[in-house]
């Protein structure tokens, strides 16, 4: 049997995952996670074979919880399952140690398949994504301008940020007028829009 674990925050999705994979023969679903911060724990408990990570939880992302759960579980695999069939989250996940990429909207028949597959050995990527990553080339944005751009998206104003990162003001204008020019944005709103667009904050 295949043991998985499934994390995915909205409980009708949830049910319908659990729904569907219990109906094959050589699946068990062992754990259920709502909660980012839930998954290592009930992983080092149930000691499932692969893990179902959607990416968007509370707490904590599938893409974060990638690097803790191959550390506390190095046998486990990864699977992440998300809406979101964005190029820089294919491109982190995989940084990351995930074996698959799949979004939600994929025939229901494949994600049993994409379990075998990479409890196999393999790496199974939806091949429309790929194509998608390539096209969009690599994240051309720092891990600093990456922090600002998140709180921009928060809300905060330029004081804000600056506090919030022990930055000075002029600093964080410095940071967001190259993330504006990178990404080809008039505006720092704008700018945080379509970074988290492509999945890359």
């Amino acid at each position: 049997m295949i043991r998985v674990l499934i994390a995915e925050d909205q409980s009708m999705v949830r049910g319908a995952l659990v729904a569907l994979l219990r109906r094959e023969q050589d699946i068990d679903i062992v754990a259920e996670a709502m909660r980012g911060d839930e998954v290592v724990p009930l992983a080092v408990k149930n000691l499932p074979d692969i893990a179902l990570l959607d990416i968007e939880m509370p707490v904590m992302t599938g893409i974060d919880i990638i690097p803790l759960l191959r550390a506390a579980l190095p046998s486990c695999k990864i699977l992440i399952l998300t809406t979101f069939g964005r190029p820089g989250y294919l491109r982190r996940a995989l940084e990351n140690g995930a074996s698959g990429f799949m979004v939600k909207d994929a025939p229901a028949a494949q994600l049993a398949t994409a379990i075998r597959r990479v409890i196999a050995g393999e790496r199974v990527i939806d091949p429309n994504l790929v194509v998608s990553a390539l096209s969009e080339g690599d994240n051309p944005l720092t891990e600093r301008e990456r922090d600002v751009l998140r709180l921009v998206q928060q809300g905060f104003c330029n004081a804000e940020i600056a506090a919030s990162l022990a930055l000075t003001e002029g600093t964080v204008r410095n940071y967001l007028s190259t993330s504006m020019q990178k990404l080809g944005s008039h505006t720092r709103v704008g700018a945080a829009i379509l970074a988290e667009q492509k999945g890359w904050l």
